[in-house]
């Protein structure tokens, strides 16, 4: 299958690169609430760090394909690869799993208060927004 690919408009770049600066800060809180890093998690009550560190194995698996997954989609958008389909995909459905457990399965809501569930909204909404940019630049055929 021999499939043409266009040049590459200057928004995907700034797309991109902007992506993966967003994905990476989640990656690296993702990595700090694991490893506990003392100096990022002082931020945090004690009741939201339990709530943290108490997250089954499951969630942890969710949230770690949400993080890396958008990672790996940002640098696949960069590297003008299809990939970034499935990449975000699979991070859109770690933010979906992780957000079913927040809202109905724990008590993450009333842990993280109004500005947690804000937050957890702008991150959906860039995770939607980001997956339909790469599906929108593979129909144009700018990722191979």
């Amino acid at each position: 299958m021999n499939r043409e690919t266009h040049q590459a408009p200057f928004h995907l770049w700034v797309v991109g690169v902007l992506s993966l600066l967003w994905n990476a800060v989640g990656c690296f809180d993702y990595l700090a609430t694991k490893l506990q890093l003392h100096s990022y998690m002082s931020q945090f009550t004690e009741a939201q760090l339990e709530y943290f560190y108490g997250f089954p194995a499951w969630m942890t698996v969710f949230w770690a394909l949400g993080v890396w997954g958008a990672l790996l989609g940002s640098i696949a958008l960069l590297f003008r690869s299809r990939r970034a389909i499935p990449f975000f995909a699979v991070s859109l459905l770690g933010m979906i799993v992780s957000t079913v457990y927040s809202v109905f399965l724990s008590d993450g809501l009333e842990i993280m208060g109004s500005g947690g569930a804000a937050f957890s909204a702008v991150i959906f909404v860039i995770g939607v927004l980001l997956l339909f940019y790469a599906r929108r630049m593979s129909e144009r055929g700018v990722l191979a």
